[in-house]
């Protein structure tokens, strides 16, 4: 096995994923959509929501804590509101009916809102904004999870990383995309620091168990996430807490992180043509992005980028060139594949 990172094309990744996943009985659409999602992510340059997740999804399925079979039934409707129980389903399944379901209220009402429980981890925010931003219409996307994270001031952890997500349709200049963590960095990358033997982690990204900044890796892990911007990250983190757990009546903090997850899960997909034509918005979007992309760079840099610019620089590199898979995460898909008779696509040092 490599001890170092290897290099894997999108499409063996994504074979290798399905694969695996079909193998322990997942339906075959539902298979590929996760893979899809996750190579996504690992295509953006965002591996902390890439395959790296793929064997915790595969223990769950193993021991009984997510329903592969099931599909989720909608509460109620409303107008433009929409009402979702996930059943305890596969997360990424989960959220493209809800996508759906935001995007066809939003082309009827001017807005379509979604608010999802009893689900599960649905890879990256990112994936499931661009759906409704590819139909045409601004998506925001936003979901709780396990209390990893203290309340500004606190020391044991009451909030999730609760990501925020927004989605924009593009014109000529690449789509505007934000998608982040209410904590200075997703739990993922500190997993991703543990798994692939690195034992230090930048500064501001944890705290120990007494709230106090630590760059350990191990220190991390038994630790906290530090919030984004101090008291801001806590309020940005008890927004999304509303709007996906306690508006969704579904399990909120200190509720999660047992078996089954029982996340939360909020879409919002907004009907640009109730305001602009389309083609105007995206014109106008086109200007901003470009007002700030000409400002004069600060020392240092050599030139400002938006939301979204850096992600999609990477994927067109690890287009062209293979994805990067650290050896920790190599080394867990190859014995996921040898335990279930699913063999590893070639890969390159």
């Amino acid at each position: 096995m490599p001890d170092s990172e290897v290099l894997v094309s999108a499409e063996d990744l994504m074979l290798f994923a399905t694969r695996l996943l079909d193998a322990v009985g997942v339906p075959p659409a539902k298979s590929q959509l996760v893979a899809e999602s996750l190579v996504a992510s690992n295509l953006r340059g965002v591996d902390s929501h890439g395959l790296q997740l793929l064997p915790y999804y595969l223990e769950q399925i193993e021991f009984g804590d997510m329903d592969v079979h099931a599909d989720g039934r909608v509460i109620s409707e409303s107008g433009s509101c929409l009402h979702y129980d996930g059943q305890n389903g596969i997360g990424q399944a989960i959220a493209e009916t809800c996508c759906e379901h935001a995007v066809r209220i939003a082309a009827v009402s001017g807005m379509g809102m979604v608010a999802a429980r009893e689900s599960n981890h649905f890879g990256a925010a990112a994936f499931w904004a661009q759906k409704m931003s590819d139909a045409g219409q601004i998506g925001i996307v936003m979901c709780n999870a396990s209390p990893l994270v203290p309340p500004w001031q606190g020391r044991e952890g009451r909030l999730g990383t609760n990501p925020i997500c927004m989605a924009v349709p593009g014109g000529e200049e690449r789509p505007w995309l934000l998608d982040m963590a209410t904590t200075t960095v997703a739990a993922g990358r500190i997993f991703k620091a543990n798994i692939n033997g690195q034992p230090q982690i930048p500064p501001n990204w944890a705290m120990d168990s007494e709230g106090v900044p630590t760059t350990d890796t191990q220190t991390a892990l038994k630790g906290l996430l530090m919030p984004l911007g101090g008291y801001k990250g806590s309020g940005l983190a008890m927004m999304a807490e509303i709007l996906c757990a306690v508006l969704g009546g579904g399990a909120m903090s200190t509720e999660l992180g047992g078996k089954p997850v029982r996340v939360s899960q909020m879409f919002l997909a907004i009907d640009v043509g109730c305001f602009l034509p389309l083609d105007e918005f995206r014109a106008r979007m086109d200007r901003l992005i470009r007002i700030m992309k000409t400002t004069p760079p600060a020392r240092g840099y050599s030139e400002v980028l938006v939301a979204g610019d850096p992600e999609w620089r990477m994927e067109h590199e690890r287009r062209k060139n293979g994805i990067p898979i650290g050896p920790g995460t190599w080394k867990a898909l190859c014995e996921a594949g040898d335990k279930l008779g699913v063999a590893a696509p070639a890969a390159k040092r």
